[in-house]
């Protein structure tokens, strides 16, 4: 069963009147290996996304085709996933509401953020950061949506730059703030964040954390940064 189809599943309460938040609320909670946890990181990065569509006034077909890379969408499920996308976009709440109710999907009960459900959230991020940037642009209204995003999801300003550091055309690319440790930290750390880093961008740990398979590119464009920052970093270092 594709992950369009869960979310086909997922969004049958909303036929009946009930508002897209509902879903999030169903989802709190939910263990990492469910398929429903595919479902609410789906449409997380939908929901924010059309929320974001806001934020520099207009959707370019450049920032559809990112959200195609993003998630493998076939023809006959592209409904589905722009159901989605106009019921959050139409829905009165604003994005900070929504911000909310994806964190406390992705919490402990003890309000904590594990390892892996931080992660989750930085995968939201990253998505959201692959379409604002798609159309060769970072609108300040973009930046100023994405580091509130991460700041109701937990996300500190260092983590916040170091993925605009990776993400954004343009942005300064330190490569310690990429690996997000402290410029001129020892080549121990360096390596330690840099194998840390990759570890976490494997597809095989993406998907025990919920992320559908559909969306694991997300990892290709992650990776290549993370890998040219620590080559940058030990070459300097041998030099």
């Amino acid at each position: 069963m594709s992950i369009w189809t869960r979310i086909a599943a997922a969004l049958s309460a909303l036929a009946q009147g009930e508002p897209l938040s509902v879903v999030f609320d169903r989802m709190r909670g939910i263990e990492m290996d469910s398929p429903e946890r595919s479902v609410g990181f789906t449409i997380a990065v939908i929901a924010l996304g059309a929320k974001m569509a806001k934020a520099d006034g207009e959707v370019t077909r450049d920032e559809v085709a990112a959200f195609r890379q993003i998630f493998a969408i076939d023809r006959d499920e592209e409904a589905n996933a722009a159901r989605v996308f106009n019921l959050a976009r139409q829905d009165v709440a604003g994005f900070d509401a929504y911000a909310r109710k994806v964190s406390a999907m992705f919490r402990s009960e003890q309000e904590r953020l594990c390892a892996d459900d931080r992660n989750v959230l930085i995968d939201v991020l990253e998505g959201l950061f692959q379409i604002a940037t798609a159309d060769g642009s970072f609108h300040p209204g973009e930046d100023e949506f994405l580091a509130e995003v991460a700041r109701i999801f937990g996300l500190d300003q260092s983590c916040y730059g170091m993925m605009r550091a990776r993400l954004v055309e343009g942005a300064p690319r330190n490569p310690y703030d990429v690996l997000g440790i402290a410029p001129g930290a020892p080549v121990d750390v360096a390596r330690a964040a840099w194998r840390q880093a990759v570890k976490d961008s494997h597809p095989d740990a993406m998907i025990a954390r919920g992320v559908p398979v559909e969306a694991i590119k997300l990892a290709e464009r992650r990776l290549i940064a993370i890998n040219a920052a620590w080559e940058e970093i030990s070459g300097k270092r041998a030099a």
